[in-house]
């Protein structure tokens, strides 16, 4: 499976961006799929993940009420709509997936089976 990330970039605090994962796969809704980030000096955090098999999503606690995770499945892609951006959301966005796994397990156990390249998001205060 081949994960293709986009739409990172640059945006000032209380901002918006749209993150997508493109997959590449005829199985899509066997996947959990989502972003994990990484900033400087701090550790890999999972921010939110979506599965069609459980029908569940996953939030970190600190961007939950600002980013909303969906998919379209006939697109075979996951976005990540992020709002009200803020500094501490800056960093680089790891799209990821996994076969099988609940959302929750993916984030607490760091799991991935596939990843794609990062994008840079950066908000600027």
């Amino acid at each position: 499976v081949q994960l293709q990330a986009s739409g990172g970039g640059l945006v000032q605090a209380g901002g918006s961006l749209r993150l997508s994962c493109a997959a590449s796969t005829s199985t899509f809704d066997d996947y959990t799929i989502g972003w994990f980030r990484q900033a400087p000096g701090k550790e890999r955090e999972g921010v939110s993940f979506i599965s069609s098999y459980y029908g569940s999503t996953y939030y970190a606690d600190s961007v939950k009420g600002r980013f909303t995770i969906s998919s379209d499945n006939a697109k075979n892609t996951v976005y990540l709509q992020m709002n009200s951006l803020k500094p501490e959301d800056t960093g680089v966005y790891y799209c990821a997936a996994t076969r099988g796994l609940h959302p929750t397990v993916v984030v607490t156990t760091g799991t991935y089976d596939y990843r794609g390249q990062g994008t840079l998001v950066t908000v600027s205060s």
